[in-house]
């Protein structure tokens, strides 16, 4: 059974920081594109940032140059370092994996494995 479990979540204030992770297990990990959506209240669920199995990364242009993704497939892990956090970036974070490049096209809904999703609230 494919699990994904987010952590990192929480309050941070405008131009901080928080770090996200997603733990994965029940699927061939090294094989998998990854990634981190969100979505906030109000909007559709977008995508954050992706990882390629051979890590190619990819952004959406409103955190380029302020997040980070990150995979380290031995621990079957994903991470998300946000840093320069404003308050659009206030929305539930899911982690997400899918065989056949959903989650690098953006096709959310058609991507196979998703985590519970963890809050991030960018607030003074």
């Amino acid at each position: 059974q494919v699990h994904l479990v987010e952590s990192g979540g929480g309050l941070a204030q405008p131009g901080g920081s928080l770090g996200l992770s997603c733990v994965a297990s029940g699927f061939t990990f090294s094989t998998h594109p990854m990634g981190w959506y969100r979505r906030a209240v109000g909007k559709d669920c977008e995508m954050v940032a992706i990882i390629t199995s051979n890590g190619r990364t990819n952004y959406a242009d409103s955190v380029k140059g302020r997040f980070a993704i990150s995979r380290d497939n031995a621990k079957k892990m994903v991470y998300l370092q946000m840093n320069s956090l404003n308050s659009e970036d206030t929305a539930v974070y899911y982690c997400a994996a899918d065989p056949n490049y959903r989650v690098t096209q953006g096709l959310v809904g058609q991507i196979s494995y998703w985590g519970q999703g963890t809050q991030v609230t960018v607030a003074s």
